[in-house]
């Protein structure tokens, strides 16, 4: 019998809902031979500096302290409830906020909330192994952290298929848990959770890029009339600010070494930058070209029906929907997306209810761009001349509009045999890959020690110095 209280701390009453708790009793024993399984590898005895979330209170989501990974309180929480709550977009709007599934669009939801729900897990596969070269104890710390928390991002999403969606919920939730990244019988449901993350700079393009679509997705059903999965993601964002941070301060670690190195050493040339042992700028551009455009696809055809109806039943409203000045229904708006025509890229309105997709990608590209510029003065502080840039959004699509053509970073349309002849200028290639991949030998675990490629972060964690013991092996 599991101690609701202990094991699984709550805000959704747990210990009193008898359906659930067998529901759970069920799922939890499958949740942890997965964890087992296909979580961090060799990472099960460590002690780990960690936090933990015990209530929804300033003071309680992020409590510190050593855990073993699989004895981690993976807890189900809800932002508190506003019993004043509308359904603020649609055809609903301004009925209340719903407490139960409606049953016109049950099916619709349970595969919205099934498809956020297989990226948690799935992450947790692709990064499996990289704990095994960690550049440090603070980086080995960080992707546990991330790792314990796509954990209980899945269990979030789990909760609300058992509680609010019976028989079917269930069978849903096992499967979560039967799907495994890049398994050709059984692959994860997006296309981005089924790519390899072999190294470190993949983590961190990954928990950059992809972690952030992840924040846009759920800020925009977190905008949904159906009032617990509008409060689950509103919780589950405080989490996923670590993660993004994790990817964005990474890559700034990797590109303040390397600018360190080239100025200290006088060299520029790509080849010179690797022979000093650290990561080259225009590999760090090509790993960006590949992370920012399959992550770009995870947000749909630029113009989707599915999208429209999500909105207009209101499942899924846009990017920080109440915030936005217009009617919140959108029957008469228009919005624009680009396609290819002839030899060329261009703008054509349509309906703003079918550019749902396109209108968050917009919103997370401009979003992308801030952290790149950052990236940018980095290079700039350093006198380097050398830019990070972001790819056309054309660039390398296999979804929407772009899908089946051949686009240059720079947006130009080519044709396939120029694209394929350029695609190692713009894309990690094999040699560049086993390149980044020959620096991860080995972890780094001397605490207050980094690998040569990184430089180490500004401050600790949780205030706590460089040189902490963030995971005990012993």
């Amino acid at each position: 019998m599991i101690d609701y209280t202990e094991k699984i701390p709550n805000n959704v009453d747990l210990g009193r809902d008898r359906v659930l708790q067998r529901a759970l009793e069920h799922w939890q024993p499958a949740y942890m031979n997965w964890w087992y399984d296909m979580g961090p590898s060799e990472s099960h005895a460590l002690e780990v500096y960690l936090r933990t979330a015990t209530s929804v209170e300033p003071d309680g989501w992020a409590q510190f302290g050593y855990v073993r990974m699989p004895e981690y309180r993976w807890g189900i929480f809800l932002q508190p409830r506003d019993p004043g709550r509308q359904v603020n977009f649609g055809v609903h709007k301004g009925q209340p906020a719903w407490q139960e599934v409606p049953g016109e669009y049950r099916s619709t939801l349970r595969r919205v909330i099934v498809t956020q729900g297989d990226t948690e897990p799935a992450s947790v596969e692709q990064q499996q192994l990289l704990g095994m070269c960690c550049p440090s104890l603070y980086d080995l710390r960080n992707i546990f952290q991330v790792n314990v928390e796509e954990g209980r991002h899945l269990w979030a999403m789990v909760y609300l298929l058992h509680r609010y969606f019976g028989r079917d919920g269930r069978e849903e939730a096992e499967a979560l848990l039967e799907r495994r990244s890049g398994d050709a019988d059984n692959p994860r449901i997006l296309g981005a959770f089924n790519e390899p993350t072999p190294d470190w700079l993949a983590f961190y393009m990954f928990t950059f890029f992809t972690d952030r679509d992840g924040k846009f997705q759920l800020c925009a059903l977190a905008e949904s009339g159906f009032d617990p999965l509008a409060r689950t993601c509103r919780f589950m964002l405080t989490e996923e600010a670590h993660h993004m941070f994790v990817g964005e301060t990474g890559i700034s670690r990797i590109l303040q070494r390397t600018c360190e190195v080239m100025k200290e050493h006088k060299v520029e040339n790509a080849s010179d930058v690797r022979a000093l042992g650290v990561i080259d700028l225009q590999t760090m551009q090509k790993y960006l070209n590949f992370h920012f455009s399959v992550t770009i696809d995870l947000f749909g055809s630029d113009a989707s029906s599915n999208a429209a109806s999500y909105y207009t039943t209101g499942l899924k409203g846009r990017y920080e929907e109440t915030k936005i000045e217009d009617d919140h229904e959108l029957q008469n708006a228009e919005y624009p997306v680009l396609e290819v025509s002839g030899n060329k890229i261009i703008t054509r309105h349509v309906s703003a209810l079918t550019a749902l997709n396109e209108r968050l990608r917009d919103d997370y590209i401009a979003e992308i761009q801030g952290g790149v510029d950052r990236w940018n003065k980095i290079m700039e502080q350093s006198g380097i001349s050398f830019r990070l840039t972001l790819p056309h959004k054309g660039f390398h699509r296999a979804i929407g509009n772009f899908a089946g053509h051949f686009i240059s970073p720079e947006g130009e349309v080519l044709s396939k045999e120029t694209w394929e002849n350029h695609r190692d200028k713009w894309m990690p290639s094999a040699e560049d890959q086993k390149f980044v991949q020959s620096l991860m030998t080995g972890r780094v675990i001397e605490p207050g020690k980094f690998a040569n490629w990184i430089a180490p972060p500004i401050r600790g964690i949780n205030r706590q110095p460089l040189n902490f013991e963030y995971v005990r092996f012993n």
